[in-house]
């Protein structure tokens, strides 16, 4: 038994059983299967692992750091405003218009009822009999999952600093066809908001650093609700009421816990970089639960013929992360743990010879597998200001990898340098 493995174990063994901590959501990180605790030369390193900061701005320079990697994202720093949303919007869309025909079925039962003096069970059951299009609308509400998750981001980073505000809300809400009459249950709705800062420190000048962050938290979630679908105002009454008592304490500081974040980065050569990272040491319960530490261990490659310094730059990854390893919900399979990925970056438009300092247009492909399902993503930077991200990955809502797969396709936008 390697040492990694004795390690999840023992802290299995102990019982580290909790809730998951909030979750940066970087479609650059997930679009390459979440491997990215050794990439960090940018702003995520904020999120994956501090002493990734020593790489920004000192990437690419071979006259004075030849040991080190390839060409710069920027050369001042990154800071960007991000705004983000994932969601099935077909689903959406179809389910809005069943549930509009199902709320025009029950009104004409409820009239019907009303007319003929007859219970209004008795007077759905003949419209359903009449119409037997909405039997089959009702059926294909059994346990019809949706899912909307919204992110908004502050980052920015220097060399050996960064710092960063966040938000995540999530809300997994399913329809089910009941006996009769369908209804809504919210069994999943949070915000998360965090604030961090950290830095870097080089122990070793451009080979070995090591990084320290804290970070403040707060994370409201709603109990489930479950609303009838007949009634178009009783459902907006029950969301308004729930939406209240989401916000009321949002604000409230003791309901807010503190955390700390710890990395190390060792740069093996010019192509080989190792990291590891322990994150969300938080020191209170969030929302009544306890969090479990995020340790992961990861290496990154980056072979000198894929890579360009020209002005026309290019930067090609390749990176592996053994990823969580302290959360044991899944922990007997391997591939629940094991993120792999690459990322192909091309400059397509800048004015050569400026090593990147002017680029006009960027374009980044990525793939790679997160806990055993496979992860895509596409990223456009115009005028090193305006970015945009698209990527997908998977989930697992069940127990063990592969059991019931909960597919995510996110995009967001950003503005900054």
């Amino acid at each position: 038994m390697n040492k990694v493995t004795l390690l999840a174990v023992l802290a299995c063994s102990f019982g580290i059983v909790s809730a998951k901590s909030p979750t940066h959501f970087s479609l650059r990180a997930e679009s390459m299967g979440g491997a990215h605790v050794a990439v960090v030369d940018d702003k995520e390193a904020i999120h994956y692992n501090y002493a990734g900061l020593s790489q920004i701005n000192r990437l690419g320079n071979y006259d004075k750091r030849p040991e080190q990697g390839y060409y710069p994202r920027n050369w001042i720093g990154d800071m960007r405003i991000t705004v983000g949303g994932a969601g099935e919007f077909s689903k959406f869309l179809s389910t809005y218009n069943d549930v509009k025909d199902v709320q025009d079925l029950f009104r004409s039962a409820q009239d019907a009822a009303k007319n003929s003096k007859t219970s209004e069970t008795s007077a759905i059951l003949d419209s359903l009999v009449k119409n037997p299009k909405y039997i089959k609308t009702i059926n294909s509400y059994d346990h019809k999952n949706l899912d909307v998750r919204l992110k908004i981001d502050a980052e920015m980073a220097f060399h050996n600093f960064g710092a960063a505000f966040w938000m995540n809300g999530g809300v997994s809400p399913y329809i089910d066809g009941g006996l009769i009459i369908p209804y809504l249950v919210v069994d999943t709705f949070y915000i998360d908001a965090v604030g961090q800062i950290g830095g870097a420190y080089e122990i070793i000048p451009n080979q070995l650093s090591v990084g320290l962050g804290g970070k403040l938290a707060k994370r409201h979630k709603v109990n489930m609700i479950t609303i009838g679908l007949a009634n178009y105002s009783t459902i907006m009454d029950t969301l308004d009421n729930q939406l209240d008592n989401a916000t009321d304490d949002f604000f409230d500081s003791k309901t807010f816990s503190f955390g700390i974040d710890m990395g190390v980065l060792y740069q093996y050569s010019r192509e080989v970089r190792f990291g590891a990272s322990l994150r969300d040491i938080y020191f209170k319960q969030l929302a009544g639960e306890t969090l479990i530490p995020n340790f992961t261990i990861g290496a990154n490659y980056s072979p000198k013929f894929m890579n360009s310094n020209t002005g026309f730059g290019r930067k090609f990854n390749v990176a592996v992360d053994f990823a969580d390893m302290f959360n044991c919900d899944r922990n007997y399979k391997f591939f629940s743990h094991l993120n792999f990925g690459f990322e192909l970056e091309q400059t397509l438009l800048a004015i050569p010879g400026l090593n990147n300092e002017v680029r006009f247009l960027v374009l980044r492909l990525a793939g790679g597998f997160r806990g055993g399902y496979p992860t895509a993503g596409v990223g456009v930077e115009v005028l090193r200001f305006f970015s945009f991200d698209f990527a997908t990955w998977g989930e697992e809502r069940g127990y063990y990898t592969g059991q019931d797969e909960n597919r995510i396709y996110m995009v967001q936008a950003s503005i900054g340098f």
